[in-house]
């Protein structure tokens, strides 16, 4: 299921108060996602790691009642007590079966011995699948079967629409757009280190801002990486350091030189989406209808996403007429 088709899912379900569990390799963007949709409700986020806790910390700790003949249980400061929001149960299936129990109870019952779950909060869950090799206990039948289970699929599409929203730089989404295959390689059964993941993108994307030397920068991203993803986005990196720059395809479209490599091409059409603007859409498609269909399709797509008042421009009405069967 694509995060985008999860990200609209999931209000839905909080407002009939049913459980959602999250199910996707290591990487992807769970959390992130679970805590891009509490901040569009305006509700707040409890991110509980159940992995790092006790069976103890969730049911709390024992004290002696009042009239000294009783014992009760002190809840745990990360249970939510008043207003709205999602208790996010993050790395479920990685803790124990005896910490699974508890949670349990809250899933199923919203209890926890004395601790009641107040109206306004829904639990969510997380975790990675077996086939991961991440370290995962089975989920009990019965827990399992109280949740709405969604497979969280990572997609090029979607992680460019967050990517522009976030300042990730165009080389790195030009780059995706090019070996969209990389976004996401892990090979579960070699147990890499290091590997290409929406997360680790996020973490290269920190490097390739800092302007280090290029032996230290290679280093860092095939840490981050890996060798192989690495090597190709260095190579992608030197391919189109020569390109126009935004400012001389704008100055001259007809005649700014136009790259012949489709990876060039990718990286220029993405700078270029990301500074088109009502003002000057018209001549970036005096340039852009120099390149093939395909890189046009991309560039509009993108550019109009970011911006949708250049769905009004004539530019646009002329380019949509003219190639309506492409742009779906």
């Amino acid at each position: 299921m694509k995060p985008s088709a999860i990200r609209q899912a999931l209000p839905r379900l909080l407002a009939k108060n049913r459980a959602a569990m999250l199910w996707g390799a290591p990487g992807v963007g769970k959390s992130d996602l679970v805590a891009s949709v509490a901040a569009d409700m305006k509700i707040e986020l409890r991110d509980v790691r159940l992995s790092m806790l006790d069976p103890v910390d969730l049911k709390g700790f024992p004290t002696i009642s009042t009239n000294k003949k009783q014992m009760s249980w002190l809840p745990a400061d990360f249970l939510p007590t008043k207003g709205k929001g999602i208790l996010f149960l993050d790395e479920i299936n990685h803790a124990p079966q005896a910490v699974q129990a508890p949670a349990f109870q809250l899933v199923l019952n919203r209890k926890l011995g004395d601790y009641e779950l107040p109206v306004g909060w829904s639990v969510m869950a997380a975790g990675n699948r077996a086939s991961d090799r991440s370290i995962a206990h089975a989920m009990p039948a019965a827990l399992a079967n109280r949740f709405v289970h969604l497979d969280y699929d990572v997609n090029v599409e979607d992680w460019n629409n967050w990517a522009m929203e976030s300042g990730i730089h165009t080389d790195i989404r030009a780059f995706i757009r090019f070996r969209p295959n990389l976004l996401h390689s892990f090979d579960a059964a070699s147990n890499p280190r290091a590997f290409p993941s929406p997360r680790s993108w996020s973490f290269v994307n920190d490097i390739y801002k800092d302007h280090l030397s290029q032996d230290t920068e290679f280093e860092l991203i095939k840490g981050t990486i890996g060798e192989g993803a690495s090597a190709e986005f260095s190579g992608f990196v030197r391919l189109i350091k020569d390109l126009p720059t935004v400012d001389a395809v704008l100055l001259d479209p007809q005649k700014t030189r136009l790259p012949e490599s489709p990876a060039a091409q990718y990286a220029l059409a993405t700078a270029l989406d990301a500074k088109t603007t009502v003002g000057n859409i018209t001549r970036v498609m005096q340039y852009m209808e120099r390149m093939p269909v395909e890189f046009q399709v991309l560039f509009m797509r993108s550019a109009i996403r970011r911006d949708d008042k250049l769905t009004g421009t004539k530019s646009f009405a002329d380019w949509g007429v003219k190639h309506a069967n492409v742009l779906c």
